[in-house]
């Protein structure tokens, strides 16, 4: 089974609680606090494996969450941190976040890495918040909760050959006589509804890897027929073979294949406007050939065309050849280049910072909303008298009491952070 898009979830593992704790031991006097630090959370990373060709075992395991760091001990003891979950993807997956539609990663290359969630850091135990002035606190925070979100990953099939054109065009036919693969072959179209990908060997220094794609149509580019799940295996290809009916089997225009096939692509991505094309004219064995050659050799100008016929191996030999001594010209595509060069590099994307908070009226309940807010009430021990009276110093300091003031907020008010309710104290 072949699956090139799958939407799954990923979460980096949540830091280890900090731990309360008071070294009391016989000749050692006012021993003070002795908590230890949660450990950091793991990161979910994913790595490449060129062994890899489908994204077909997403299909079967969607949740992805890495485990949790260790709790603070006593005797200042910090819980271990976890290890990170690694995930593996076969080359030419790119990595979306389905929310914001960015691209995350872009894995290209055997061995390349990207944290795609990150987990969260340990929380810290009552030694760290040790003063002169409170030398034996009671307060300790919870683990930071890991990154979590859904992403999407699309495979875009890493050949450096694609053939391209309308369906029933001898697309497959081309692959099967040229490599050991062997598409399906009908007389229908769309008898390919994925990509097949072969090996075509010129000679003991040289080869390539050649892909037979879903055949086109008229308005592919807003996903029509197969549309996307096509030319998004274009986007990774250095050389297109534009396989051409020159025979008109179909009853359609050669000329007006090519021009529709090209403003297509142009439409999808312009860069594939400038990607080097060579001409396959095929079915020159069928009588008519020859004339409609001549006259779309006239229309097209200076692209390589070269006459073969799929059927009977004729000119097959003379279009490979062409083919490798273009790509020796272009080793690498100019937007993967760059990633080539460092292999095992880890790509993040840092997030930026929210705006602060926000403060809603909800009815008679004032609602708070604020990603720095929300992470400050997870990490807060609402168990503990200490841990409650720093988490309101800090929500003061941070302005959050003035707004919900200005908003009309009065005592006994009820206030909402997150999943934390509480009533607005003057």
């Amino acid at each position: 089974m072949f699956v090139d898009s799958v939407k799954i979830y990923v979460k980096g593992g949540d830091g280890g609680n900090g731990m309360v704790a008071f070294r009391r031991e016989k000749y050692v006097a006012a021993g003070g606090p002795a908590g230890g630090d949660g450990g950091r959370g793991g990161d979910v990373v994913f790595v490449v494996d060129e062994g890899l060709r489908t994204l077909v075992d997403f299909r079967y395991q969607r949740h992805f969450k890495a485990t949790r760091g260790e709790n603070g001990r006593t005797k200042s003891q910090h819980g271990a941190g976890a290890d990170d979950m690694v995930v593996r993807v076969p080359p030419g997956t790119t990595v979306i976040d389905d929310d914001t539609q960015q691209v995350i990663a872009d894995l290209v290359m055997h061995g390349q890495r990207a944290v795609i969630a990150r987990g969260g850091r340990g929380g810290r135990g009552n030694t760290r918040f040790a003063t002169p002035a409170n030398s034996a606190p009671e307060i300790a925070e919870n683990g930071e909760p890991g990154q979590e979100r859904y992403v999407r990953l699309e495979l875009k099939v890493l050949a450096d050959v694609g053939l391209v054109g309308f369906p029933s065009v001898g697309k497959s036919t081309l692959l099967s006589v040229v490599s050991a693969a062997r598409p399906k072959i009908a007389a229908y179209h769309f008898t390919t509804i994925t990509p097949n990908l072969g090996v075509v060997d010129i000679d003991e220094e040289r080869s390539f890897v050649m892909a037979d794609l879903p055949g086109l149509i008229e308005g592919a580019h807003e996903g029509v027929g197969l549309g996307h799940q096509f030319l998004r295996h274009v986007e990774r290809t250095r050389v297109i073979v534009h396989v051409v009916d020159m025979a008109g089997s179909e009853g359609r225009d050669p000329y007006t294949d090519y021009v529709q096939i090209n403003e297509e692509l142009k439409l999808y991505n312009r860069k594939l406007e400038d990607r080097p094309q060579i001409i396959a004219a095929n079915k020159m064995d069928i009588p008519g050939a020859e004339e409609n050659l001549a006259e779309f050799k006239e229309k097209v100008g200076d692209v390589p065309i070269f006459p073969i016929s799929a059927a009977t191996n004729q000119g097959i030999r003379e279009l490979m050849y062409a083919v490798a001594d273009k790509l020796d010209e272009i080793p690498f595509l100019p937007d993967v280049e760059d990633v080539a060069e460092e292999e095992t590099t880890v790509m993040y994307r840092a997030e930026q910072e929210g705006p602060g908070f926000t403060v809603r009226r909800d009815n008679e309940t004032y609602v708070v909303e604020g990603e720095k807010l929300e992470k400050l009430v997870k990490m807060t021990n609402l168990n503990s008298h200490d841990s409650i009276q720093r988490f309101a110093r800090t929500m003061r300091n941070m302005g959050v009491d003035d707004a919900l003031r200005k908003k009309g907020a009065k005592n006994g008010d009820i206030v909402v952070i997150g999943k934390f309710e509480f009533e607005f104290v003057e």
